[in-house]
């Protein structure tokens, strides 16, 4: 196990490389600059920005500062937000998106889970269809439509919850923007567990320890629940990808200080150094998190064994 994993670790350093370098490239072949505005600057000053930030070099000598900087765990300056570097403003908006990510996806866990064990137990029965169309109709309706309308009725309303806007103390802020955004991975996580403990209910063993005598409270906890998990656990690392991508636009609608917002906000820009900096830690998180798919399914799966 230690050594697949040391293995699976230094095989994510090639691919978080590629991603740099694809970035890197791509983000400067969209039209547009960084000191591009309505009004265009005099040539001079434009040449001295340009000097200024390297971006007078060819490209290859570009590639290769902006490489030997992230070496050192330097992201560069941001373009557009000045006295800021990109690594400054990563660390403002950095624990905001994983205190909201992580909610979300704990939410989606904690929910989907017992839901779709629930529907599997009471197959063909009114919670199992209730519990079907609450999954589609969460995984069809998008977080940009349902974060407003929770906003619309739960802040303007209701007065419960406080619509947008973020206080650092407060956690009553990240309740509407942690449910809009657990929904889609809620309601996948809620139909893989249901047609997965359907199926693994059906097998012989549980046949057998369901003969035996043994509760159905034991059964499920001990027998059935880990390999109906494993379908959960592949889906993991997409459920992330997913809290991610909906994170740019719940953030930005929320008005929470998050990195989310810094991406798009750096893409419109084309803050080069900014997205940079954006593309990296969220692809490292689902490297990260594909590590940890692949070791949850031997801890799943005791038939799972990672060899040569």
């Amino acid at each position: 196990m230690i050594r697949y994993f040391v293995v699976r670790l230094a095989a994510a350093v090639p691919t978080l490389l590629l991603i740099v370098t694809a970035s890197f490239f791509l983000i400067r072949a969209a039209p547009g600059g960084p000191f591009d505005q309505e009004q265009a600057l005099p040539p001079e000053i434009l040449a001295n920005l340009q000097r200024a930030y390297g971006l007078d070099l060819p490209i290859g000598a570009q590639y290769g500062r902006y490489l030997t900087a992230l070496a050192h765990a330097d992201f560069g300056p941001s373009f557009k937000y000045k006295d800021f570097t990109v690594t400054d403003l990563i660390a403002q908006g950095f624990p905001v998106t994983l205190q909201l990510g992580s909610l979300a996806l704990l939410l989606a866990l904690g929910l989907g889970i017992p839901m779709g064990v629930l529907a599997a137990l009471h197959q063909r029965t009114a919670v199992d269809a209730v519990t079907v169309v609450l999954a589609v109709a969460g995984a069809a309706v998008p977080s940009f439509v349902v974060l407003p309308v929770l906003g619309l009725v739960f802040g303007v309303m209701l007065h419960w919850l406080p619509v947008t806007g973020w206080e650092p103390d407060s956690s009553r802020h990240l309740v509407l923007p942690v449910v809009a955004l657990c929904l889609p991975p809620l309601a996948y996580i809620t139909r893989m567990t249901r047609g997965s403990m359907l199926e693994v209910l059906r097998s012989p063993f549980i046949r057998t320890a369901l003969a035996k005598g043994l509760p159905l409270r034991t059964v499920i906890l001990r027998h059935a629940m880990r390999p109906a998990l494993l379908p959960v656990a592949s889906y993991l690392a997409p459920a992330v990808a997913s809290i991610m991508t909906g994170s740019l636009v719940v953030e930005t609608l929320a008005g929470l200080p998050g990195i989310g917002r810094y991406l798009v906000q750096g893409a419109l820009n084309r803050d080069y150094t900014l997205v940079m900096g954006m593309v990296i830690i969220y692809s490292a998180l689902l490297i990260a998190m594909g590590l940890v798919v692949d070791l949850l399914y031997a801890w799943l799966d005791p038939r799972i064994r990672f060899g040569r």
